[in-house]
């Protein structure tokens, strides 16, 4: 199964989960500037809402993609203050007819004052097990 895994991040919250997934599922975690090099079976996309949306960098990513390049999209965020990136993600996938996970990997990231040493070990932790979990799922071989 080919998996991969694309994100952006402005404070580092949302690079710290996709290190640990792309840890777990064994491939770079890399930001959506680079492309994907080849079809995937199963794309780890994270991001967070900044100011009401999400990054137009990701909007721009998910644009770029069709439905015969990604079989399926899990989505994991992190946010300070909303609670998931999930509903925007999944609107603009849909969008391009490409199938989403319904289940999400979401947690709390520093901002300013607020959730101060957030995305912890806990966290991270949480994350890869939510890929792995996802991996073995999806693999043909389970």
């Amino acid at each position: 199964m080919k998996v991969a895994v694309r994100y952006v991040t402005r404070s580092g919250n949302t690079k710290k989960l996709a290190d640990a997934i792309g840890q777990a599922a064994q491939v770079p975690a890399l930001p959506v500037t680079h492309p994907l090099a080849e079809p995937v079976d199963l794309l780890f996309l994270g991001g967070s809402v900044y100011g009401g949306g999400v990054d137009s960098a990701l909007i721009s990513f998910i644009g770029g993609l069709a439905s015969g390049t990604v079989k399926k999209v899990a989505v994991f965020s992190t946010a300070a203050i909303t609670f998931s990136a999930y509903p925007q993600i999944k609107r603009l996938l849909a969008a391009r007819g490409i199938a989403v996970e319904s289940r999400e990997y979401h947690c709390r990231g520093k901002f300013a004052v607020f959730h101060r040493n957030r995305p912890d070990d806990r966290d991270c932790a949480a994350a890869a097990k939510f890929a792995a979990d996802l991996i073995q799922e999806s693999s043909p071989n389970t």
